[in-house]
């Protein structure tokens, strides 16, 4: 278990130190609860990123054992990648696999919250989030900061779980969500984490509801994907140029 560190962490469900408990055996977790369709959502989310540059840098918030951080170190050659996450757990896990792929150089970790990024503005050239958003209290505070350290014209990329609610098969779906996952999920861990981990799936807003909030949040909202029946849902957004002013 990871130390804990009441500057970053919290104390609650969700928050960095529920994932620190966890954090060996997330991984597995992910694989087994989703039927491994989480790897082919990844992709579907670096595909979003648009075009990168080498120089350019990006941001994976809630990298957690920073599975997209090294996939974008992978996809896209001389960039630069930056993880952060509130669990010191899951960093330390994610460094080791940095370590073992030899991508010291590329990809760096750190710990920090997603409400208040420790970063300048227009830091990155894409900002992206995969299944840690609906973790966040204030989601519209955090879309902001996305927003702020992305540099104009770059993306800002939201991969997030969802309860189907509509399609033939959405009842199976929701069986999975409501039954197989807490069920799974304590047998490997703790029926407390996954139980959450329903819960918070139950309450993430609809899709067009989350796409509404990153509008609020100053994003130009490209496109909405829904991924495997509604399971999950890929959100693509643009931060806006800056407005030029008058000399």
């Amino acid at each position: 278990m990871g130390a804990s560190h009441p500057a970053v962490q919290e104390e609650r469900l969700g928050g960095g130190e529920m994932f620190d408990r966890i954090a060996r055996r997330y991984d597995l977790m992910n694989r087994l609860l989703s039927f491994g369709l989480d790897r082919r959502w990844r992709r579907h989310l670096l595909d979003a990123l648009g075009e990168v540059a080498p120089g350019d840098a990006l941001l994976d918030v809630a990298t957690g054992t920073a599975d997209v951080a090294l996939a974008m170190a992978a996809r896209f050659e001389g960039a630069e990648v930056v993880g952060l996450d509130p669990s010191y757990g899951m960093l330390a896990v994610g460094r080791e696999k940095i370590a073992r792929r030899g991508m010291d150089a590329r990809v760096s970790l750190v710990a920090g919250d997603a409400q208040a990024l420790p970063f300048p503005d227009g830091r990155f050239a894409a900002t992206a989030i995969a299944f840690g958003i609906r973790n966040v209290p204030d989601r519209l505070r955090a879309l902001r900061e996305f927003a702020r350290v992305t540099r104009p014209g770059g993306r800002v990329v939201v991969l997030e779980l969802s309860e189907p609610r509509r399609g033939a098969l959405a009842p199976l779906a929701r069986f999975h969500v409501h039954r197989v996952v807490p069920w799974l999920g304590s047998l490997l861990s703790g029926a407390r984490e996954y139980r959450y981990l329903q819960q918070s799936i139950a309450a993430f807003p609809p899709a067009e509801s989350f796409a509404a909030l990153m509008a609020e949040a100053g994003l130009e909202v490209r496109s909405v994907r829904r991924e495997t029946l509604g399971t999950a849902h890929l959100y693509t957004a643009q931060v806006p140029p800056r407005a030029h002013t008058l000399a």
